[in-house]
């Protein structure tokens, strides 16, 4: 398999780790230091449908307005959209659902007044994610490119990693070439932290939606994305002490809905690719059976 990695691969490989690991991942880190957990998980659900457009554009994905599961793709498309400006531009009334101060103490504590100041920038940290969430979009779209000219998903994802790792050094050594305490880990919180996200967030995340869009295209696994903000959202106003609003739990609602009804489209929509196979398949069974009886005569 080390063989077929050719120039034209790398190259893919390459833009794939810089999408995926770098830019994404990079400026989400970055928006979520300048924000706040729940806050940026509303981002995320953007993430399908700019790859939605994307694709749409690019032609990768079809369109189909004219049928019902196009139509529900875009309503769904819609709703989320919908849901996620409503959990960022209204907040309403606080609610008080469960105790919030499980880790209040211990975040109060474990996080310095530059760090809590740096929570405060909500404009630029908005950048910052809307950044990610562009560059999660099109590294979906070029992980479809990656799975068609290369298609070991393991391998793939290895050499991915390798390639954003040294791409992430090299800039990491720019932004950081007169602190050279950023460096430093310790085994604390933030080594598991880096752990984590190394094993579970790069290395099995990628081999799952390598192996999902390969199987349903690059839309569908991002359409998950929306998922994430219900549990954020709980676990953050759990363990963190952030606010639940009315306008955080309507707008994952809308998301969740919006989410279910573009899975149905994308299902129907796929029973009807796969019965217009079967049916094509069939025709073409029925043609060479009437062409051989035509020759025995």
């Amino acid at each position: 398999m080390a063989r077929k990695v050719n120039l034209k691969v790398w190259g893919w490989i390459s833009i794939n780790a810089l999408f995926g690991i770098v830019l994404a991942m990079g400026l989400n880190y970055y928006g979520l230091r300048a924000t706040s957990a729940a806050y940026s998980v509303n981002f995320l659900n953007l993430i399908p449908v700019v790859t939605f457009v994307i694709a749409a554009l690019l032609r990768v994905e079809k369109l189909a307005v004219r049928t019902w599961p196009g139509r529900m793709k875009l309503l769904g498309t819609a709703i989320c959209v919908g849901g996620t400006m409503v959990v960022s531009l209204y907040k309403g009334r606080l609610l008080h659902l469960w105790p919030t101060h499980l880790l209040r103490q211990h975040a109060a504590a474990a996080v310095p007044t530059a760090a809590a100041a740096a929570h405060q920038d909500m404009a630029v940290g908005t950048l910052y994610l809307c950044g990610s969430c562009l560059a999660y979009a099109v590294w979906f779209i070029v992980q479809a490119r990656v799975a068609a000219v290369f298609p070991s998903k393991y391998f793939s994802t290895m050499l991915a990693c390798v390639s954003g790792t040294a791409q992430a050094v090299a800039i990491g050594a720019v932004i950081h070439r007169d602190r050279p305490a950023a460096w430093v880990l310790a085994w604390d919180l933030q080594l598991v932290a880096v752990v984590y996200s190394g094993v579970f967030n790069t290395g099995v995340t990628f081999c799952l939606i390598s192996w999902a869009i390969a199987r349903r295209g690059p839309i569908y696994p991002s359409m998950f994305n929306s998922l994430s903000l219900v549990a954020t959202t709980v676990l953050d106003s759990l363990l963190l002490g952030t606010a639940v609003s009315v306008g955080s739990l309507l707008g994952a609602t809308l998301i969740v809905v919006g989410l279910y009804a573009f899975l149905w489209g994308k299902g129907k929509e796929i029973a009807q690719q796969q019965q217009q196979q079967r049916s094509a398949g069939t025709g073409t069974t029925a043609a060479d059976h009437r062409s051989n009886g035509d020759e025995n005569v």
